[in-house]
């Protein structure tokens, strides 16, 4: 026998599936909050583990390994990095270490790198001597950005270097300052030199006092060479072209202006019997024409 029950009219069959549907949308945000419940307590985990790891005297620092460099002895990078040994290899300050580094006038730049379980490896990269700067009675190392990099000594005697005069205005402080627009024109007359490595050599001195007429002295030669503040080779190379010619015919040559051309003017040292300079020699060898001037 069929029972029929009373129907109630507050009983929807829309407040079921609405209860349903809450609960559906409430089991995503249940598993989010759950996944970074234990995302939590996994790098909380982490954290404690990478502290704990490095608090091991295992991981201390005992190692320093140096590399790149050549006028700076391993000891001498040890001493700049003095109390690194010891630090705590993850947790020790590398930027620290590389200033410390970066304040010796040898080092241009530097890196430092961990190597488990505990080692720093350094490689360095040293400044270039280019040139000798000359300030009264002393001598300094000067490098291609024009950093003084040293006071010349027998430790550097084996250097080929050549000697530049009027790079400071002022030499009152130690280290000279270097005037940057000398050293530009220095470094220019340098660099295109270097592209003739056999007449590079031959440069015993520079004089960059006057910013528009680099004068040059070479090995052997006591003449003053005035290039002025362009094509420093190709002037350089009339000269030596023509640098026996003159000197058979005028023995006592205080400089040679080779910054006008086929033209080249010769000054002569305060001697009683300085000869002219015969231009027919010269134009008949085919080489540049010289002047006299006292």
């Amino acid at each position: 026998m069929a029972v029929t029950a009373p129907a109630d009219r507050r009983f929807r069959r829309s407040q079921i599936h609405a209860t349903r549907r809450r609960r559906l949308r409430a089991r995503p945000v249940y598993r989010a909050l759950r996944a970074a419940g234990v995302l939590g307590l996994a790098s909380a985990g982490a954290i404690w583990a990478a502290g704990a790891v490095a608090r091991v005297p295992w991981f201390d620092v005992r190692h320093i390994e140096v590399s790149g460099n050549q006028r700076l002895h391993e000891t001498e990078v040890a001493g700049l990095l003095d109390g690194l040994i010891g630090e705590r290899l993850l947790a020790v300050d590398l930027e620290r270490w590389r200033a410390r580094l970066l304040a010796s006038p040898w080092v241009a730049d530097a890196r430092l790198r961990r190597r488990l379980p505990a080692t720093i490896r350094v490689e360095v990269r040293e400044r270039a001597p280019l040139g000798l700067a000359r300030v009264a009675e002393d001598l300094y190392l000067v490098d291609a950005s024009g950093a003084v990099i040293d006071d010349y000594g027998p430790r550097y005697a084996e250097l080929n270097l050549p000697v530049i005069d009027g790079l400071v205005a002022r030499p009152a402080s130690r280290p000279p300052a270097i005037d940057p627009r000398r050293w530009r024109l220095a470094f220019r007359l340098l660099a295109e030199l270097r592209t003739r490595p056999e007449l590079a050599t031959r440069v015993s001195q520079v004089d960059v006092s006057n910013l528009h007429d680099a004068r040059v002295i070479l090995e052997g030669d006591p003449a003053i060479v005035r290039l002025g503040d362009a094509q420093f080779l190709e002037r350089l190379e009339s000269y030596v072209g023509l640098q026996a010619t003159l000197r058979e015919q005028v023995p006592d040559i205080d400089y040679v202006d080779v910054r006008f051309g086929e033209r080249v003017y010769v000054g002569l040292s305060p001697a009683p019997a300085a000869a002219p300079v015969q231009e027919g020699a010269a134009a008949a060898a085919g080489r540049p024409r010289a002047r006299t001037q006292r």
